[in-house]
């Protein structure tokens, strides 16, 4: 979630740089050079940036090793890594490639698709058949260079089975089988943008409808001021449920950058995943005792509280971990502890986006608008905590009971739904132009979580057409009103069509 924002807003500040550059390509093939450098840069740099963390790394083993006498490997291992990196930008699947491919089919498709359309659609209105041919021509152009980059194959997405045989016969042999949805998160992506634009549209032409008849109630504003809140409200809560429950539906860097800032004892995770199994059940003796006796040793606690058949439910002391009793306490020493985490990690950010700028006066905002963020984070870290202490300690029970099922329940599930539905409304302590870019930024990535990641290879013609329609619905939108694409895709669509007509 923090490094959204340097994406987010790198193209709009490099706009006049491009325009400086690319002021001797032809004005047509610009946005193509654009789409490929910016694919180039968001496929590479991460790599890069990883590598060269790994390569500091590498460095200091090949000087123990050096000292001790011993060979070293690190240095050829980084070229080598290099070399692969720097050549995959080059990949024709690839996709700085696809990038270009959408934009450049998109720009030179336009034109002979809007003759054919004047031709064949006289009594529509000139802009009509321009957003027409617009539609059409991004389409196409997303249709084929979505297939290009789909052919790629992935051993992710590849399996290799036996196949059975008949009638005490062997079977042929193994077989290799391909799945599809590698390309999925690009689809969710492209699907939640073009629904932010439709969605946008007809609540903007709605608001000044009501506006123009005088109509327009302060319950219509309150509306149109929360739904980014709630929809990153909802988005995190969905990511975070599946952090919990089914950490393999996200991405590993999702996994391990969630437990980074959790800072969470994964004996506790695991015991709440147990719960919800039923494989730890309560006033029951399952054999789930060592789980958490082995963390009361850790901590210095009573080993009952680890036991669930004695210790129903087992005390909140122990999801505070070392905090002691009081749940307020534990929230706020969590708050100041992740603050202190997070603004270790954003300082940078903004100082390098500040640096960019090369002005006084961001260098000056730049620490405020890091603990702002920062504030953000703690809230969103500490609301989930708080959320757990409210089910299981404050209101719960007094809500569904003390007894022994109202307890399994609780830890079953309603426990870690509080803390979902509280976290993400730490949102509201950020900027208000930084609230849309975070909800498009998680929205795609929570419906990540609900559908499966590999489904059968005949059925990818649906995502295919989701993304294809999808895509030619934002990038007609960019080409003919640039502010209504909000988030990343609205400012790397607005630097790439920077200057188009």
């Amino acid at each position: 979630m923090s490094t959204h924002r340097v994406i987010a807003d790198s193209p709009s500040r490099l706009s006049s740089t491009r325009r400086k550059w690319d002021s001797g390509i032809p004005t047509v093939l610009r946005p193509v050079a654009r789409a490929y450098l910016l694919g180039f840069a968001t496929a590479v740099g991460p790599r890069l940036v990883a590598l060269l963390v790994q390569h500091g790394r590498w460095r200091r083993k090949d000087k123990q090793a050096t000292a001790a006498g011993e060979a070293t490997h690190g240095e050829p291992a980084f070229l080598t890594a290099l070399q692969r990196i720097l050549w995959g930008g080059l990949d024709w699947r690839g996709f700085p490639i696809f990038c270009a491919a959408v934009v450049g089919g998109t720009t030179f498709l336009e034109r002979p698709l809007r003759a054919f359309l004047d031709l064949l659609t006289k009594d529509l209105s000139a802009i009509a058949r321009r957003r027409l041919s617009r539609w059409f021509a991004a389409f196409i152009a997303a249709w084929l260079s979505f297939r290009l980059r789909q052919s790629k194959r992935s051993p992710a997405f590849t399996d290799t089975i036996a196949e059975p045989g008949s009638n005490g016969i062997p079977g042929p042999g193994p077989k290799t089988v391909h799945y599809a949805g590698r390309t999925l998160d690009l689809t969710l992506l492209a699907v939640t943008s073009a629904l932010d634009v439709i969605v946008g549209e007809l609540w903007h032409r709605h608001r000044l409808r009501r506006q123009a008849a005088g109509k327009w109630t302060p319950l219509e504003a309150a509306i149109g001021r929360l739904t980014d809140p709630a929809l990153f409200a909802l988005s995190s809560g969905l990511i975070m449920w599946t952090w919990i429950y089914q950490p393999s539906r996200l991405p590993r860097s999702y996994n391990k950058w969630i437990g980074s800032a959790a800072a969470v004892d994964a004996r506790l995770i695991e015991a709440l995943q147990r719960c919800r199994e039923g494989t730890l059940l309560y006033g029951r003796d399952t054999g789930q005792a060592p789980l958490l006796t082995s963390m009361c040793t850790d901590y210095g606690w009573p080993a009952e509280w680890g036991d669930p058949a004695r210790s129903i439910p087992f005390p909140c002391e122990m999801v505070h971990m070392g905090c002691g009793p009081s749940c307020e306490y534990h929230a706020a020493v969590r708050f100041l502890r992740s603050f202190r985490w997070a603004f270790a990690r954003y300082l940078p950010i903004f100082l390098f986006l500040t640096v960019r700028r090369r002005s006084v006066r961001s260098l000056r905002r730049a620490p405020l608008s890091a603990a702002r963020s920062s504030a953000f984070l703690a809230a969103f870290i500490t609301l989930f905590y708080y959320g757990v202490c409210l089910a299981r300690t404050r209101l719960g029970p007094r809500v569904l009971g003390r007894d022994v099922a109202c307890r399994q329940r609780i830890d079953g599930g309603y426990c870690v739904a509080a803390g979902c539905l509280l976290c993400g409304w730490s949102i509201l302590l950020e900027a208000r132009g930084r609230r849309k870019d975070m909800a498009l930024f998680v929205a795609p990535r929570a419906l990540a979580t609900l559908l499966p990641r590999r489904y059968a290879l005949d059925k990818q013609w649906r995502e295919t057409l989701a993304f294809a329609a999808s895509t030619a619905v934002v990038l007609t939108c960019a080409l003919e009103n640039r502010r209504r694409v909000r988030g990343v895709v609205g400012s790397a669509l607005g630097s790439v069509f920077a200057g188009s007509a």
